[in-house]
């Protein structure tokens, strides 16, 4: 199995929006669900279907993990350090010491011109992490 750029991209953006994400091991079909901690009062009957899907055969499935709050961390961090722009740098790396370091990050990224260029590297590295995750899934099934 080789998830098709346009497959991981997807799962990527769903798992950005707080979506459980689960691929089909023989056909990579795509399921997402919204995740109950997150959204735990949600009239779930738009996923009655796909939730039943999952209940009578989940060992079809690999659930793809969203990446850890210390990994979107270490991702912030990665962009800052790679800039060349000395003062946002400088900026970035102040945010991330301070209390709040996402929405610290999420101010000084927002106010300056490199909002676009921090969405294009996030998306990357995301996308990354989901493709070494689904390798992962797939060498364990061997």
């Amino acid at each position: 199995m080789t998830a098709s750029t346009d497959i991981i991209k997807e799962i990527a953006e769903q798992l950005d929006c707080g979506l459980r994400t689960y691929m089909h091991k023989t056909t990579e079909e795509l399921l997402f669900v919204p995740d109950t901690d997150n959204y735990p009062d949600m009239d779930w009957e738009a996923w009655d279907e796909d939730l039943e899907l999952l209940e009578n055969h989940f060992d079809d499935y690999w659930e793809i993990e969203k990446w850890s709050t210390r990994e979107s961390f270490e991702m912030m961090a990665s962009f800052a350090e790679q800039l060349t722009e000395n003062r946002l740098k400088s900026r970035l790396i102040e945010a991330l010491n301070k209390k709040k370091p996402f929405r610290e990050f999420k101010f000084v990224i927002d106010h300056s011109d490199f909002r676009q260029q921090w969405f294009d590297f996030r998306d990357k590295k995301q996308q990354v992490f989901v493709k070494e995750q689904l390798n992962r899934l797939k060498h364990l099934d061997e």
